[in-house]
């Protein structure tokens, strides 16, 4: 007999063990903060070259360096909405004609991921402490110069909370794989 509940179908958008999901909701909000921040500097710019011709100084490093971190600071909210690129039509056949195999397939995909963004945060924490060690920074001295080290450390933090989202849905992924059935209720027929 059935329980009356529909197995959820994937992972994505389930609430993690620990809530972990709020860390990444709260790094997606501080990358959407920092996009408004970014907007008003720049109108501000493009106000202060057109009206008063005095530009602000630095707004292109800024951008540029801002852009990177947002993009990690929103990674990891944006994989567990399953909001990541992927061509998932082979997975979608799977989740109606097998869709133990399907999760467990799914589970594999994450593992794969957090591997890859295992090596990925591996490679980027030399830098990380070479931008501290020689002070890098952007910009030109006498006009305008930013650290590089503060967007580096976001980088870093953003890879470990997306590696953390990968592991976990992982493990809701194998273990959603164990309650169904082997085969869809249509090839019980």
């Amino acid at each position: 007999m059935s329980s009356g509940k529909t197995p959820v179908a994937d992972s994505y958008g389930a609430p993690l063990p620990w809530q972990f999901q709020r860390l990444g909701k709260l790094l997606n909000a501080l990358g959407t903060l920092w996009i408004i921040a970014l907007m008003l500097l720049i109108n501000t710019d493009v106000l202060g070259r057109n009206l008063f011709d005095a530009p602000v100084r630095g707004v292109t490093e800024l951008v540029a360096l801002s852009i990177v971190g947002i993009v990690f600071l929103q990674l990891a909210d944006t994989l567990h909405r399953g909001r990541f690129t992927r061509a998932d039509v082979l997975l979608a056949r799977l989740k109606q004609g097998r869709p133990a195999f399907a999760a467990r397939l799914q589970a594999l995909y994450h593992l794969i991921g957090a591997a890859l963004v295992g090596v990925i945060l591996w490679a980027a924490w030399e830098p990380l402490v070479e931008a501290i060690r020689i002070r890098e920074y952007v910009g030109a001295i006498g006009d305008f110069t930013a650290p590089v080290w503060p967007v580096r450390l976001i980088m870093l933090i953003g890879l470990s909370a997306t590696l953390i989202t990968f592991v976990l849905l992982a493990w809701a992924d194998w273990r959603r794989a164990n309650r169904l059935p082997a085969r869809g209720a249509a090839d019980h027929g």
